[in-house]
């Protein structure tokens, strides 16, 4: 918890002195980090979802939608509207899902993302294929200067990046987030042991949608615009890669995983604008090699902690 807490006030005070495109790489690479977590949460119950997108996106529609149609314009507000989105559009699934393991639980959530991607394609009233703009969020009724407007955004991500990924280790540490990984290992003896399977993986999924909704809210309040895309295969695969290159040791790696992963390709679209996939392939290949755990297992090495999500 001290590292959270660490990283997110040193991030903090870098907002305030970071150059606008730096702030907007790192506003990006905390929402992403918050849906990859969710992967993490699910990874270590050992199932990987290929749709978070579904929620990624239903937590950037609610926000945009809330914004443009009902006038709610403040940063904290949109940022909880889009968690509720994520969590509500779970519900619903979460029992279905939890029964599932493997590359039926992969395909299943792939599945239901592409739905929802469809579905958006041909809405116009949610702007079709073309999506629709954010404009800038207020902060308690007022909205921040030009100049300032960008790390007070990114003020508000860090505190709800801070305190998600806070609670996520909590979890993590209890008694039910470790039974998550002893199903990982040998579900049939946990439920020997009297433990329902299926209600902890609904908690799990449930969790990974809210992380996800609210990774999609920022999302949408850092790039001022939603489209399908967001629920497209494509970017559910890129949460997947930041979670595998995280692994479910640690809760911080999620976020510096996800910060790689941005400068990764930042630098390859700047340098190698034809080749930046496969920058990003051979990158998650060199890291597999060497450290096939991810990188949260490096601070599991160095401390001797195995286990729950590390500090």
């Amino acid at each position: 918890m001290a590292w959270g807490l660490a990283f997110g006030a040193v991030l903090l005070a870098a907002g305030w002195v970071l150059p606008k495109w730096l702030l907007s790489l790192s506003m990006i690479a905390m929402s992403y980090g918050l849906v990859s977590l969710g992967v993490v949460v699910l990874m270590r119950a050992g199932v990987a979802p290929f749709g978070q997108g579904l929620v990624y996106a239903a937590g950037g529609y609610a926000a945009a939608l809330a914004f443009n149609r009902w006038g709610i314009t403040d940063a904290l507000v949109l940022c909880t509207l889009g968690g509720v989105a994520g969590f509500l559009m779970t519900l619903p699934f979460a029992p279905f899902l939890a029964r599932y393991r493997g590359i039926f639980f992969a395909m299943l959530t792939l599945a239901l993302s592409m739905v929802l991607y469809g579905i958006l394609m041909k809405n116009e009233a949610l702007g079709g294929s073309d999506g629709f703009n954010v404009t800038r969020a207020s902060l308690f009724g007022s909205k921040a200067s030009d100049a300032n407007a960008p790390a007070v955004l990114h003020s508000v991500i860090v505190l709800f990046t801070t305190l998600l990924a806070i609670g996520t280790r909590i979890y993590c540490d209890s008694a039910r987030g470790l039974v998550a990984q002893a199903i990982r290992d040998n579900e049939l003896r946990v439920e020997y042991l009297g433990v329902s399977v299926v209600r902890v993986m609904v908690t799990n999924l449930l969790i990974a949608g809210t992380l996800g909704g609210v990774g999609g809210a920022t999302s949408v309040l850092a790039l001022g615009h939603i489209d399908p895309q967001f629920s497209y295969w494509t970017t559910s695969g890129e949460f997947v890669f930041v979670a595998i290159l995280a692994g479910h040791h640690s809760v911080v790696a999620a976020f510096v995983s996800s910060y790689l992963l941005e400068i990764v390709r930042s630098l390859s679209s700047a340098y190698f604008p034809n080749y930046w996939q496969l920058a990003l392939g051979l990158f998650l290949l060199f890291v597999i090699r060497f450290v096939p755990n991810g990188l949260g297992s490096l601070w599991s090495r160095i401390t001797g902690k195995q286990g729950g999500a590390t500090r």
